[in-house]
């Protein structure tokens, strides 16, 4: 493995911080799962014929993750060998799909992985109003206005954990090797995933760990709010609020994603992760990760990998002078941490 990759953090990050406590560990997962927890359905999963290219298997299904949510994916593998192999699940960013995935799912079934990319709530093929992110946008408002359902982050942090069910009764796939990816909103729903499934046994979260509480008290929160902009400011309105400041921040978060900047914020979550290996790839100038909330993140979860004998287990990459974008060498770097934990 090329061990560049082992924590890059700039001076900027590693001044002196403030100690963090640990967690109650099954507290907080207790309390998420409460939280998404709804009936269970069977998968029935629905797969369509096979199609090879390239020495690659591709094949289009989808599951029920709950009554009513048939959720569309695209599975990846080597064509040759019959062999269990190790899985990743690619989850994408706002306003994304499952397709815009498939160059990485496919790169990493050349390597030797079963890959998987599916639609979020609200996206791609699950959405009604084609490739932007309008659909989600509206269903994360009508949260807020009625209390129904979680598509901010905590559905698809559900989606996951009923695909991995499934993909735990697949024959070509090892359940203790499933690996979690995901850019941005993806990469949320990857460390939350991670943080309260264990069967999740690396991660690798991009441009996206953070402290939600950091932003809104240090008026930060702007370009994160900005990926729902046009819910926020409808929730705003519902409620007269002219110039909303970080307080209606938090009441928007409490309403549409409970706990994100309190108990389930990143600091916590991340902390949950360990001692799994996890790597998580920023961008240094990423408005939507703002440093000291990182720092937050980064402090945390650092002393429980060492106090657990395998600091090599967490890593964190600070991709120099970039924003919120993940560069090949980023992505070159997550693919060499799944390759290494893996062992594809």
């Amino acid at each position: 493995m090329n061990h560049r990759i082992f924590p890059l953090i700039c001076a900027a990050l590693l001044a002196s911080a403030p100690g963090f406590a640990a967690v109650d560990a099954a507290a907080t997962r207790a309390a998420f799962l409460k939280l998404i927890d709804r009936p269970r359905v069977a998968p029935a999963p629905e797969l369509q014929a096979p199609a090879t290219a390239d020495g690659v298997v591709r094949v289009d299904f989808s599951y029920l993750s709950e009554a009513g949510q048939r959720v569309p994916g695209i599975l990846v593998k080597p064509a040759a060998g019959t062999a269990r192999r190790p899985v990743v699940i690619a989850l994408h960013g706002t306003g994304g799909s499952k397709e815009g995935e498939i160059e990485f799912i496919t790169e990493l079934a050349h390597q030797g992985f079963v890959a998987v990319a599916i639609d979020a709530r609200y996206h791609g093929a699950r959405s009604t109003s084609g490739k932007n992110s309008t659909s989600y946008v509206d269903a994360i408002l009508r949260t807020y206005r009625t209390g129904k359902e979680h598509p901010f982050f905590y559905d698809t942090v559900w989606d996951v954990m009923r695909l991995i069910d499934y993909l735990d009764t697949r024959d070509d796939v090892d359940p203790a090797r499933i690996g979690l990816f995901g850019v941005s909103k993806g990469g949320i729903e990857a460390y939350l995933a991670a943080a309260v499934d264990p069967r999740v046994a690396v991660a690798v979260p991009c441009i996206s760990v953070e402290s939600f509480r950091w932003a809104e008290e240090n008026n930060s929160w702007e370009s994160r709010i900005g990926t729902v902009q046009t819910a926020f400011d409808a929730a705003a309105k519902d409620e007269g609020v002219t110039k909303p400041a970080g307080e209606f921040v938090h009441s928007f978060y409490s309403r549409v994603a409970p706990g994100l900047d309190r108990e389930f914020d990143g600091p916590a979550m991340v902390q949950l992760i360990a001692p799994r290996p996890l790597l998580a790839i920023n961008g240094e100038i990423d408005p939507r990760t703002p440093g000291p909330g990182l720092k937050e993140c980064i402090d945390a979860v650092t002393p429980l990998y060492a106090a657990a004998g395998v600091p090599e287990k967490f890593a964190h990459y600070l991709e120099p002078k970039t924003a919120h974008k993940v560069t090949p060498e980023g992505f070159k770097m997550a693919q060499e941490w799944l390759v290494h934990w893996l062992k594809p």
